[in-house]
């Protein structure tokens, strides 16, 4: 009995040094503070939330087709979490942006 009892913590010992070597500061969660979170509950976040809306409205605000640019920013900006600055350009701020391509391997993002 008592050979068992002592197997079992060591197990258990090991398993838990095993989970702290394999912890990734990446996915620990953290606090969001957002209107809606009541208790500053805890979400796992990799990258900063944006507004896609608002980001891609700005971003298309000079396309003369205003609804196809929202579309695919948006699409874009879900994937990415990351808008370039101004109107035209500047991808070079958001590799992963810049690098989505279209079927026909066009650049997806505008």
């Amino acid at each position: 009995m008592k050979f068992s009892s002592f197997f079992l913590i060591a197990i258990l010992l090991l398993q838990g040094f095993a989970e702290a070597l394999t912890f990734d500061a990446a996915e620990s969660p953290t606090l969001v503070d957002e209107p809606g979170n009541l208790g500053g509950l805890l979400k796992k976040s990799r990258h900063p939330k944006i507004n896609c809306s608002h980001e891609c409205t700005r971003r298309c605000s000079k396309s003369s087709r205003k609804n196809v640019c929202h579309r695919a920013c948006k699409t874009c900006c879900e994937r990415c979490h990351c808008v370039p600055p101004g109107t035209y350009g500047n991808k070079n701020v958001c590799p992963c942006y810049a690098n989505q391509r279209t079927h026909g391997n066009k650049p997806k993002c505008p």
